[in-house]
C-alpha cells in the first residue's frame, strides 16, 4: 500500500487524519490501513415527500403544479427521538457506510433557481446525528425514470412542462406507467395495489423517460431548436441539476464540520440512462434483452411516438417466463386523441404564467419534439429517419458529397459524447465547494464504464455501480436455477441458454464472478497505479487505481406471494428463502472480490402493505411490521411504540442515555446495556438479518486477499496480504509532548515501535526462505464479530426470552455485560486454548514457522460471546461492546518483503438457529416424509405446495 499522503493536493493543507483515501484500488485510512466501507441505502423512502407514498393520486399532479410538497422529514425524523433508534440499529449491524439518496425536486421544486433551503437544512441536521455515530456518507443525487411525475422519482415538476410535455397524458398513452393512476385514473378501475412487480422499470423503454434523458444529455445534438431562455433544453436542464447540488455542497460546507468527516463523496446520477440515444432503428425494439425490462405492453419507439401524438397501436405484450421475458401476444393501446405534447395555450406569448421561461419561436408546443426535428411524419406516421440517434450529426460547416456521406458518418458513442462531458461538469461544481470530494463514478446499468480521465478523477474516485439479482427481484422468488445477466448484456454467449446457472451452488459462484467483473470494470477509472503490482492472488489482470463499492444490491423480502407477511401461511414471519437470496449477493461481494457495498435499503416507514413506499418495491432490511410486539407475541405489555417507529422498551429497562449511544471515540456505536439486550434490538422488525449482519473485516493492516463467510456454520476466515510499508502510521495525541514523534522524517517504523513498546523480530517469510525483519503493528485489524452470528447460548436464550415477552423470567440486575464502562475492551491476560469469561483474550506475539505442526487456537466463552478463534500469528482482542475483534501481527520491514497471514472465527458448536418467525414457532411438526424432509434440512425446506413457485 502507498504511503497515505501528508499534504492535500486539492488544497495545500495538511491532510488530516480523518480523511478517507483512494488508493491502490482500496479505500484507506488516515493510518494506512484498508478499509471496507459497507452499509445501506438510507433511505428508499426520500423519492418522495413524507406522507405522499407513490400509491396516493390525491393533490399528486395539484401539488406538483404548484411545487408545494416539501421533503423535510425524509430519510429521518429528527423530531421524536425516532433517529437516533435506528442509527443505533444499523450501527449495531456493522455497517459504517452511508449512501444518502436525495432528489433534485426535494431541493428545487418550487420552481427554476427557487431552492429549499429548509430541506437543506434539515439535511445538514441528519448529517450531524450520522456523524455522532460514526457513519460515512456519500451522497446520492437519485432518480429514476427521470421524475415522480414520469413513474419514478429524481426531477422536479417543473422539468416536463419545460421539455413541451404534459405529463397527465401519460397514463392514457402508456408514456409512462404511474403507480397512483395504475391501471387507469378512474376510480372504479383504479387499483394500485395490483401494480406488477419492477414494472416500473419498463419506463426506460417509454416515450417519456427516453426523450427526457435524450434531451438531458443530448439536446443541443438531436434537439438543436429546442430553446427556453436562450438556451438549449440540454444546458438548460443540466445548468438547474448540477446548481441544485452545488447549493447543497456549498450550504454543506458552510455548516462546517461535515465535508469529509462524514459526507466523503459525491454519487453522479443514479442509474442515469441514455434515453433514445444511440437507437439503432426507431422502428423495432431491440431483439436483445438489455437492462431495460420488458414486461407489458412494449411499444417499440416509432409506436410510442404516434401513441404520444394520441394515435391508437397494437403493440407487442410480454410477460415473465422461467428464464425471462417472453412475448405473449399483442395488446391495443388507444390514447382516444389525448397527446403528451403541452398545448401552446399553455405560454401566452411563449412565456410560462407560472414559471416565467421564455420558449423561442421555433419549438412549437403541441408537436412531438421528434417530428419537429424530422425524424417521422405526423400525418402518414411513417419514420423518416430509423437510424437519428445513432449516428452523430454532419458538420454543416463542411459539405459532404452524397456518396460519401454514409461513409462519414460517426456513430454515437453515448459514454464518451454525452455522459462524460455532464459528469465531468457536475464534479467540477461539486469539487469548487468540496474539494476533496470522491467522485463516485456511475455509468448507466451494466455499461463498461469508458476511460474517465484523471484530471477529472484527481487521485480521489471510486467505482460506484449497481447489482441486483435480476430474476429473483422480477419473479419474487428464489429459484433453483438463473443466469449470468450481466454475461448476456455484454455479449458474452453465443446463445442465453449457456448462461444458465442450476442448483445454489453454482448461482452463487456465478453471481460472485458477475461482481468480479464489475469490480475489473475500475481499471477505466483514471491511470495505471506506478505502485506494487497486483497480488498474486487477485482476480483481475490489471490491478485497478480505484476502489469498487456496489452502489445498490439487494433482494425482495415480498417473495412467493407475501408469504412471509401472510398469518395463514405457514411462512408466516419466515425469511429463510429471502436470506438464502441476500445472502447469495452479499457472499458474492467478499471472496477474491472483498468489496465495499450499500445495500438497498432501509426503509423507516416499510410496511408490508405497501412495502416501501415506492412503486411496491419491497427492498427494505426493516420493517415496523416485522416487530415482535406485532408478529405472534402473546403480551405487548413491555414493548412501546414511539412515534410508530418501534421503540422497544425491554422487560429489563436498560441503563443507556443518548450519551452512550453517540461515542464518537468507539468504532461501533455502543451501548452499555446486556449484550443479550442488544441482540434482541438488532433482530426485532429485521428481515434476514443473518445474511446481512455479517463478520468483515473494517479495518485492515495490508490488504484483505480474501474473505469466506459460512452463514449456514457461523465460520469466517479472512486472509489478509501484509507487504512491507503496510505498516500503519500513528497520529500523535493531543497534549502529546511536541518534541516526540517528529514528523514522519522518522517513518511509520519509529513510530509503531514507540507506540507498541515491542522490537523487531526475525521470521520466515512465505514467499521465500530467507529470514526477514519484521516488526509488530501499533494499530490491528479490526473484524466486525456480529453477536447476531457468534453469541453465547446464554445470550442468545435471554434474547429470545426477552423478544417473546414471557415475563416469567426476568433478567437481574447484576447480569450486565462486565464490559460496561472505558473503550469496551478489558484485558485479561495470555489465553491459552481454554474457556474464557472475561471480555478480552489474547494470544502472545509468535513467530510462525513454515512448517508447524497446527496453528494457535483459543477459545472465548462469556455471557456475550462464545467463539473458537484460529489464526496463523498474532494476539486478539474481543470488544463486546462494539462487536469488534482486534488482531495484532507483524509487518515485514524488509523492502519488497510481503506475507500471508489468516484468521478463522467459528461460533463454539455450532450456527445458531433462530424460530422462523411467528409461524414457524407456532405450528406443529410433520409427519410422513415431508416431516423427513424438514427434519433432514434444520426446517429451512418447506416442500408444501403453497411456497413452490416454478417460473
Amino acid at each position: 500500500m502507498p504511503q497515505v499522503p501528508l499534504t492535500c493536493a486539492q488544497t495545500g493543507q495538511p491532510v488530516p487524519d480523518y480523511l478517507v483515501h483512494t488508493l491502490d484500488g482500496n479505500f484507506v485510512d488516515g493510518s494506512g490501513r484498508t478499509l471496507l466501507l459497507r452499509g445501506v441505502n438510507l433511505s428508499g423512502s426520500s423519492k418522495a415527500p413524507v406522507g405522499h407514498p407513490s400509491h396516493i393520486l390525491k393533490d399528486f399532479w395539484e401539488a406538483g403544479e404548484a411545487g408545494s410538497e416539501s421533503f423535510v422529514g425524509q430519510p429521518l425524523n429528527l423530531a421524536d427521538g425516532s433517529a437516533d433508534e435506528h442509527l443505533r440499529r444499523l450501527r449495531g449491524w456493522g455497517f459504517n457506510m452511508l449512501r444518502y439518496p436525495i432528489t433534485w425536486e426535494a431541493l428545487e421544486h418550487e420552481g427554476p433557481g427557487k431552492y429549499d433551503y429548509e430541506f437543506i437544512d434539515y439535511t445538514i441536521r441528519v448529517l450531524r446525528k450520522c456523524k455522532e455515530y460514526g457513519f460515512k456518507v456519500y451522497l446520492d443525487p437519485h432518480q429514476d425514470v427521470w421524475s415522480r411525475f414520469s413513474g419514478g422519482s429524481g426531477a422536479p415538476y417543473w422539468t416536463l412542462p419545460a421539455c413541451g410535455i404534459n405529463p397527465r397524458a401519460f397514463t392514457a398513452t402508456q408514456a409512462a406507467i404511474l403507480h397512483c393512476e395504475y391501471p387507469s385514473p378512474p376510480p372504479d378501475s383504479r387499483d394500485p395495489a395490483s401494480l406488477p412487480s419492477m414494472i416500473w422499470s419498463t419506463n426506460y423503454g417509454r416515450l417519456a423517460s427516453q426523450t427526457l434523458f435524450a434531451l438531458f444529455f443530448g439536446g443541443r445534438t438531436f434537439a438543436p431548436k429546442c430553446i427556453i431562455d436562450g438556451i438549449n433544453i440540454q444546458d438548460y436542464l443540466q445548468f438547474h441539476f448540477t446548481r441544485a447540488f452545488a447549493i447543497l455542497a456549498e450550504r454543506i460546507r458552510d455548516a462546517g464540520g461535515l465535508l469529509d468527516e462524514v459526507v466523503i463523496g459525491w454519487d453522479g446520477m443514479n442509474e442515469p440512462a441514455e434515453g433514445f440515444i444511440a437507437y439503432p432503428d426507431l422502428n423495432v425494439y431491440p431483439t436483445v434483452q438489455g437492462s431495460t425490462l420488458k414486461k407489458g405492453s412494449v411499444p417499440s419507439p416509432a409506436q410510442s411516438f404516434r401513441l404520444g401524438m394520441g394515435i391508437a397501436q397494437t403493440v407487442d405484450y410480454y410477460t415473465l417466463g422461467g428464464f425471462g421475458p417472453i412475448r405473449d401476444g399483442t395488446v391495443t393501446i388507444d390514447p382516444c386523441g389525448a397527446s403528451i405534447w403541452a398545448d401552446p395555450a399553455d405560454e401566452p406569448g411563449g412565456v410560462h404564467p407560472r414559471w416565467k421561461w421564455r420558449r423561442d419561436p421555433q419549438w412549437k408546443l403541441g408537436l412531438c419534439v421528434w417530428a419537429l426535428h424530422g425524424v417521422w411524419d405526423v400525418e402518414t406516421g411513417y419514420i423518416l429517419q430509423p437510424d437519428y440517434f445513432r449516428y452523430l450529426p454532419l458538420s454543416t460547416s463542411v459539405p459532404t458529397p452524397p456518396s460519401a456521406e454514409s461513409e462519414s458518418r460517426v456513430e454515437v458513442d453515448f459514454l464518451h459524447d454525452f455522459f462524460l462531458p455532464q459528469v465531468t461538469s457536475y464534479f467540477s461544481a461539486i469539487r469548487a465547494a468540496h474539494p476533496n470530494a470522491i467522485a463516485f463514478v456511475q455509468v448507466p446499468v451494466f455499461a463498461v464504464p469508458p476511460e474517465v480521465p484523471e484530471t477529472l478523477l484527481q487521485g480521489r474516485a471510486c467505482a460506484a455501480p449497481h447489482y441486483y439479482d435480476g430474476l429473483t427481484l422480477i419473479s419474487r422468488h428464489w429459484n433453483w436455477y438463473n443466469a449470468d445477466a450481466l454475461g448476456m448484456i455484454r455479449g458474452k454467449y453465443s446463445h442465453p441458454v449457456f448462461a444458465v446457472r442450476l442448483g445454489e451452488k453454482a448461482i452463487r459462484a456465478c453471481i460472485r464472478s458477475q461482481l468480479g467483473v464489475l469490480k475489473a470494470d475500475a481499471v477505466q477509472l483514471g491511470t495505471a497505479p506506478l505502485s506494487a503490482p497486483s497480488l498474486p492472488s487477485s482476480p483481475l489482470a490489471v490491478q485497478a487505481r480505484y476502489p469498487t463499492i456496489i452502489g445498490e444490491i439487494g433482494t425482495p423480502f415480498d417473495m412467493d406471494r407475501k408469504a412471509s407477511y401472510d398469518p395463514s401461511n405457514p411462512r408466516y414471519g419466515d425469511y429463510g428463502p429471502q436470506e438464502r437470496a441476500l445472502d447469495a449477493s452479499l457472499s458474492a461481494a467478499d471472496g477474491a472480490n472483498a468489496l465495499n457495498y450499500t445495500v438497498w435499503t432501509y426503509c423507516t416507514d416499510s410496511t408490508h402493505r405497501w412495502s416501501d413506499g415506492w412503486n411496491m418495491e419491497d427492498l427494505s432490511l426493516w420493517s415496523s411490521d416485522d416487530l415482535a410486539c406485532r408478529i405472534g407475541s402473546p403480551t405487548s405489555t413491555d414493548v412501546t411504540m414511539n412515534g410508530g417507529v418501534g421503540m422497544m422498551t425491554p422487560a429489563h429497562a436498560s441503563t443507556a442515555t443518548l450519551a452512550t449511544l453517540r461515542s464518537a471515540s468507539l468504532p461501533y456505536a455502543s451501548v452499555s446495556e446486556p449484550a443479550h439486550v442488544r441482540l434482541a434490538f438488532l433482530r426485532d422488525g429485521a428481515r434476514a438479518v443473518k445474511a446481512f449482519c455479517r463478520p468483515w473485516p473494517v479495518s485492515t493492516v495490508g490488504v484483505p486477499s480474501t474473505i469466506e463467510f459460512d452463514i449456514g456454520k457461523a465460520t469466517v476466515k479472512i486472509l489478509v496480504t501484509v507487504r512491507a510499508g503496510d505498516m500503519p502510521r500513528v497520529y500523535k495525541e493531543l497534549g502529546e509532548d511536541e518534541g516526540e514523534g517528529e514528523e514522519d522524517t522518522e517513518g511509520a517504523e519509529a513510530k509503531s515501535e514507540k507506540t507498541s513498546g515491542s522490537g523487531t523480530a526475525s521470521v520466515h517469510s512465505l514467499e521465500s526462505e530467507k529470514i526477514l525483519e519484521e516488526k509488530p503493528s501499533p494499530l490491528p485489524t479490526e473484524i466486525f464479530l456480529p453477536l447476531v452470528h457468534f453469541a453465547s447460548e446464554t445470550c442468545v436464550s435471554r434474547s429470545l426470552v426477552l423478544a417473546g415477552q414471557q415475563q416469567a423470567q426476568t433478567i437481574p440486575d447484576g447480569d450486565a455485560d462486565p464490559d460496561t464502562h472505558g473503550t469496551g475492551c478489558v484485558p485479561t491476560g495470555t489465553a491459552t486454548p481454554n474457556t474464557y469469561t472475561a471480555s478480552t483474550a489474547t494470544l502472545l506475539l509468535s513467530s510462525p514457522r513454515l512448517n508447524s505442526v497446527s496453528p494457535s487456537e483459543i477459545r472465548i466463552a462469556n455471557e456475550a460471546y462464545d467463539v473458537t478463534v484460529k489464526m496463523s500469528e498474532g494476539h486478539v482482542e474481543l470488544c463486546e461492546r462494539t462487536q469488534m475483534l482486534r488482531w495484532f501481527y507483524s509487518v515485514p520491514t524488509t523492502p519488497g518483503a510481503r506475507k500471508e497471514v489468516w484468521i478463522e472465527v467459528k461460533r463454539t458448536g455450532s450456527a445458531i438457529k433462530y424460530p422462523r418467525g411467528a409461524g414457524a414457532r407456532s405450528r406443529k411438526g410433520r409427519a410422513g416424509f415431508a416431516g423427513w424432509l424438514e427434519g433432514l434440512s434444520g426446517g429451512d425446506m418447506n416442500p408444501c405446495p403453497e411456497s413452490c413457485i416454478v417460473m
